[in-house]
């Protein structure tokens, strides 16, 4: 059960990284009077000057109020919600002393990112230099309240996360900074944090990743030690569609040529990207899955996508829907994956 529990969430919270990028607008959100230019280079780094303030000036709840109108408003709101997330958890964990009172703040919204932020925040406070000591104990109360939860997951992939941070992206650094937790699923999810903050380094403006290469798609993957490839080919997938020019089929056939042990995840990876760059639309997203070279593509792909729909739309519903629509070859694993994974989620 610890086991699944880590592939399941995994694969549910990386997923706001492929929501399809927003067409040049302009967003004016009146709740809280912004303007923010929405698909240049500047809108992000707007949107998140936006949320510390205002989370500094009305707390928690009230930014999250406003980003779920924004969200409904502003592509690019939608697009980097994950990202602005982290924005307001790193800014409550400023003003608090520890991890239990900013976490009980929290909103799940956007993939929990809020929850990362908060970690990276809090690892920030506590610094490289004294961060090894330090890293079994800063989850452990989380821990003790609800070993194994969600809200655990979060505090140590959110570990990753912060790692990350202090290190300057250093990618394999922060690796061997994880293996000081003593927890095997504590490790693999803080391995998880690792390789998403690398996923997100891609794009952000303030700070590059160096731990990609354009022509070996599933780098660094391919170089990294046994015990951390299944949490690096649960994000890469996100780093190949790049290269690939959003070529699924391309993508897939690069899944296929991986090891065996790791083709599966590669293309429940890909399915959690289907259903972003779709917005979860149950038709598109089928249509994509359905690109894969074999059913053990299309099977897996489908897996990865049903589970960022419950985690897209926080309900089982949507997902359900998908599951209808498939050929019965799919339809009952689908089925499967859907009542497993939304009573874990």
């Amino acid at each position: 059960m610890v086991v699944a529990l880590v592939g399941v969430v995994v694969a549910g919270t990386a997923a706001w990284m492929y929501r399809s990028r927003p067409a040049r607008s302009e967003a004016i959100v009146s709740t809280f009077h912004y303007t923010c230019k929405t698909g240049e280079a500047d809108g992000i780094l707007c949107l998140e000057s936006t949320y510390q303030a205002l989370t500094r000036a009305k707390g928690v709840q009230a930014a999250f109020k406003q980003l779920k109108l924004a969200y409904q408003q502003d592509p690019q709101v939608r697009s980097d919600c994950h990202v602005l997330t982290h924005v307001i958890g790193r800014t409550e964990a400023d003003e608090v002393s520890d991890v239990d009172t900013a976490f009980a703040q929290g909103d799940n919204y956007c993939w929990s990112g809020y929850y990362h932020g908060v970690m990276e925040s809090i690892v920030k406070r506590i610094g490289a230099n004294n961060l090894a000591a330090q890293i079994p104990v800063i989850c452990a109360n989380v821990k003790q309240k609800k070993p194994y939860s969600f809200d655990h997951y979060n505090c140590v992939h959110g570990l990753g996360h912060g790692v990350m941070d202090v290190t300057n992206s250093q990618l394999f650094d922060s690796l061997k900074t994880c293996d000081r937790l003593t927890d095997d699923w504590e490790r693999q999810s803080c391995y998880g944090g690792v390789f998403m903050e690398n996923e997100m380094d891609e794009i952000n403006l303030d700070h590059k990743t160096v731990f990609f290469k354009a022509d070996d798609p599933m780098y660094p993957c391919t170089a990294v030690d046994e015990q951390y490839k299944n949490q690096c080919y649960l994000m890469q997938t996100s780093h190949a569609l790049r290269v690939a020019n959003e070529n699924y089929a391309q993508v897939f056939g690069e899944c296929g040529a991986l090891e065996t042990a790791y083709r599966n995840v590669c293309y429940q990876s890909l399915g959690r990207d289907v259903s972003g760059n779709t917005t979860s639309s149950v038709e598109l997203t089928k249509q994509d899955c359905m690109l894969g070279q074999n059913q053990q593509a299309q099977s897996n792909c489908i897996v990865g996508a049903v589970k960022d729909f419950i985690s897209y739309y926080h309900s089982d519903q949507q997902a359900g829907a998908l599951c209808i629509s498939l050929d019965v070859t799919l339809r009952d694993l689908c089925q499967t994956t859907k009542q497993k994974y939304y009573a874990t989620f």
